[in-house]
């Protein structure tokens, strides 16, 4: 199994970073490659300890290996292909609204404008958490550069704040994409990966905070001009009406009614997991079924969707044939993040079908808390040689997730998940988008983001871990 691991590893980072390769092609030509040359004896071994009979595991031993792939390939899309499409629109309609904006403002009144990184910072995450990392970058550094003309300093300290917040959220609270295919290989509940990752996202980005002040003082860097924002424009963008924005609860509804719907069902699951509902009244049992109906993560996006687009139309009056040709943009550009995840799932899947998690099991069994490092190191390696958190969440889920089941562990999967989570922000450089979407944003040189940006990730990813393994010693939640 792990020269089989090696061997899709090669493919996937050799065909996206030697043969530039899209991480769509590159993932399912290693899932083929891994797939052809796994032993029939693995996969009959495999089949047995997902609960198969003896001839039911002989027949997928022998099944087709493009049938194999191509069903994981789906059954990845049908856990979360629904969501992201939604979560792809509920982002566009918050950009077009105004709406995130409106939230940025309103954080920057309460917190005051010498406060304005951290503002910056807790914006950026929890706005990060509906809306696609990228897209953050797209809508705070307008602002940040705003924000520079107002102070006359810190543009260094709250590009790394927006950098910092963005990406933890990204890595770590669903529905970011990445997440929320972590929490289906590994049995996470979505409502405590939610609450777990805030929590540990919370703690890393305060040492990302402390960290960017360091850099700030050491390195200060001045605004400068770019041939998309000169800083005339700027000045215009900072002093724009507020009344052009919607109001703040209206802004905030797309991104609190999908957590309320989710947290009251985990809330209600929890609180129901003993309880008899036979024996209670008729009226109880519909209020806990359209609990359990809006709290389904894919109908609690949806109403976030519906309330987001309600937004958008109310703010900017746009008509039917406006609307559709606005959704339909949404979703082409969701389109290729899906691809991307279910080729990856399907990845995964071949992977686990080697055995590799048997082996890893193995291993580890002495020592149970030792899948913990081991699963931020997996991550940490795949990110680094290939630049996507994305792609290094997947692969590292699809390894371990056979874990997730283990009687033994010792504590909750949840805390796989989360050093899977920070494992993936090691380390950013050149061959990451996002990398190079800071620099050429922000204006920065390659050497400057190299000595800020990196080790900021690096900074937040280890004290995450640090974090998970004292909280997985002390809370354990089983």
């Amino acid at each position: 199994p792990f020269i089989l691991l090696l061997i899709g590893m090669v493919i996937v980072i050799g065909g996206i970073i030697g043969l530039k390769l899209h991480p769509f092609l590159a993932m399912i030509l290693a899932a083929f490659v891994v797939a052809v040359l796994t032993p029939t004896i693995n996969l009959e071994q495999f089949a047995l300890t997902k609960g198969m009979s003896a001839a039911e595991a002989l027949k997928f031993s022998k099944s087709n290996t493009g049938e194999r792939i191509a069903t994981e390939f789906g059954s990845t899309c049908g856990k979360i292909g629904v969501m992201i499409a939604l979560a792809v629109i509920i982002g566009k309609c918050l950009l077009e609204s105004g709406a995130a904006e409106r939230i940025i403002r309103s954080i920057l009144k309460f917190t005051g404008i010498d406060r304005a990184p951290i503002a910056f910072l807790i914006s950026s995450f929890f706005i990060g958490i509906p809306v696609f990392f990228d897209t953050v970058l797209f809508l705070m550094m307008p602002l940040a550069k705003a924000m520079t003309i107002r102070l006359g300093k810190n543009y260094l300290l709250l590009l790394m704040c927006i950098y910092a917040g963005g990406a933890m959220a990204n890595s770590l609270v669903p529905p970011a994409p990445g997440p929320l295919f972590l929490i289906t290989e590994l049995h996470i509940p979505i409502g405590m990966m939610m609450l777990c990752g805030v929590i540990l996202g919370l703690f890393t980005i305060t040492a990302g905070y402390l960290f960017s002040l360091w850099v700030n003082k050491k390195m200060p860097i001045e605004l400068r001009d770019s041939v998309d924002s000169k800083i005339s424009d700027i000045k215009q963008i900072s002093d724009r009406d507020l009344t052009q924005l919607p109001p703040l609860g209206m802004s905030l509804l797309p991104i609190l009614i999908p957590m309320f719907c989710i947290c009251l069902d985990t809330f209600m699951s929890s609180y129901l997991s003993k309880t008899d509902l036979s024996i209670q009244s008729s009226f109880f049992q519909n209020i806990v079924a359209i609990t359990k109906f809006i709290g389904n993560k894919n109908t609690a996006v949806l109403l976030g969707a519906i309330v987001a687009l309600w937004v958008v139309r109310r703010q900017k009056r746009t008509g039917k044939d406006e609307l559709s040709a606005f959704i339909q943009s949404a979703i082409l550009n969701g389109g290729g993040i899906i691809l991307i995840i279910a080729s990856g799932g399907a990845f995964g899947a071949v992977l686990q079908q080697t055995g590799i998690s048997s082996k890893i099991a193995s291993l580890t069994s002495g020592y149970q808390l030792a899948l913990i490092p081991l699963a931020f190191l997996i991550a940490a390696i795949v990110r680094t040689a290939q630049g996507s958190a994305t792609v290094s969440l997947i692969t590292a889920s699809g390894i371990l997730s056979g874990m997730a089941l283990n009687a033994d562990l010792g504590f909750n999967p949840v805390y796989i998940g989360l050093a899977i989570g920070c494992g993936s922000k090691l380390v950013p450089w050149m061959n990451d988008a996002g990398f190079w979407i800071i620099c050429k944003l922000s204006n920065l040189t390659e050497k400057e983001a190299l000595k800020s940006i990196t080790p900021l990730l690096a900074v937040m990813g280890v004290t995450g871990l640090i974090i998970i393994m004292i909280a997985a010693r002390i809370f354990p939640m089983i």
